[in-house]
């Protein structure tokens, strides 16, 4: 049973091969199991990176197994599509674009499994993107708020570094008054006399404007403080806005760029395992001798070929006979005087109506 399904995978003529040996039906298997097992090693990988792609496992498998039949389909028509030639040139020839083909298919396969097989080590490197991914997203939000940040920190600093250079002048103005009194500067006279009247008077006027400038200073400032503070909220609302995007970064096309970071190495090395799966019943089948099944094949299309040549040239041999015939008939009749003068009299009514016809338009033109 099992026997017979790997016949039926390997595309051979069953009337055929069934009247073959044993030998012989264990090799077309052998193939046919091949291309079994490669179409199952494609429903995996194709399985596998839809699931990667859409996250749904119902979906993964339904068109994993669409992928896995098509490449059974495309397997087994290049294998049973190659046929033993008499010089092994031209079956080189002959299976060269399916070998093109079989290794277009492998490398297909085989990327979906390298990504799973290197599983741990891709996801590795997406962090270490998703990282540096995530600093440059905070990087480019922070350069867009910038302006904004910048501009506000400026007219709140000038506000504040405006209060302290008056707070330096009161504190100035009360220590000028404050010596004067004790005789340690000024005029080096102490007591509370005109001078000191004179810097008490400049340094109460400075501790009001200070006041004013603090309480006028004041709104603004804390305005200022709530802007910042709602920048940085906005600022931190833009970065956490997109960072789903930057963890959602584990797609197909992204884990086959992951995968080009590793080391070649591996993968070229699986690579060149499904290459071997893939080409391996095409190379079978052309190293192989001619066989019993060749033989066979050959012999009942030869005969398919010599009954098609042999009707060929009966229908060219009747056409030609049909024609020469006919050629006889038309010259036998040609010669016939009955038939001739039929065919005069009618002629001769023809001329006389064209006739009176023409004299007919005449009168009318007159």
């Amino acid at each position: 049973m099992l026997k017979r399904f790997f016949l039926l995978c390997s595309g051979v003529d069953s009337g055929i091969v069934n009247s073959c040996s044993n030998g012989e039906q264990n090799k077309y298997a052998g193939i046919g199991a091949t291309v079994f097992f490669t179409a199952v090693m494609a429903f995996i990988a194709g399985s596998y990176a839809l699931y990667t792609v859409f996250d749904n496992a119902s979906l993964a498998v339904v068109f994993g197994l669409v992928w896995g039949l098509l490449i059974f389909n495309l397997d087994r028509f290049i294998v049973s599509t190659i046929k033993k030639r008499d010089r092994f040139i031209d079956e080189l020839i002959q299976a060269s674009p399916r070998i093109v083909l079989a290794i277009i298919i492998a490398i297909v396969i085989s990327k979906p499994l390298e990504i799973k097989i290197f599983e741990k080590e891709i996801n590795a490197e997406l962090l270490k993107q998703k990282n540096e991914m995530a600093i440059a997203n905070k990087n480019q939000v922070s350069n867009y708020f910038k302006s904004d940040v910048d501009r506000n920190k400026s007219e709140m600093d000038s506000l504040k570094s405006n209060i302290s250079k008056k707070e330096k002048e009161v504190a100035g103005l009360y220590q000028s008054y404050i010596t004067e009194a004790e005789g340690t500067a000024g005029t080096k006279k102490m007591g509370k006399g005109p001078i000191y009247k004179e810097k008490r008077a400049a340094h109460d006027i400075a501790a009001k404007q200070l006041d004013s400038l603090k309480i006028a200073s004041a709104k603004i400032i804390a305005d200022k403080e709530s802007r910042a503070k709602t920048l940085q909220a906005d600022l931190d609302k833009k970065v956490t806005e997109t960072q789903p995007i930057i963890e959602g970064f584990d797609g197909l096309m992204a884990r086959i760029n992951a995968l080009g970071k590793l080391p070649a190495l591996p993968s070229v090395f699986i690579m060149l395992l499904f290459l071997a799966i893939e080409t391996s019943p095409i190379i079978a089948k052309l190293l192989s001798p001619k066989g019993e099944f060749d033989f066979k094949q050959e012999d009942l299309e030869m005969g398919i070929k010599n009954m098609i040549a042999q009707n060929r040239y009966q229908s060219d041999l009747q056409r030609k006979t049909d024609a020469d015939i006919y050629d006889k008939v038309y010259a036998d009749i040609k010669e016939d005087k009955e038939l001739y003068d039929y065919k005069r009299k009618g002629a001769l009514e023809l001329l006389k109506l064209q006739a009176d016809g023409f004299v007919e338009k005449q009168k009318k033109s007159i």
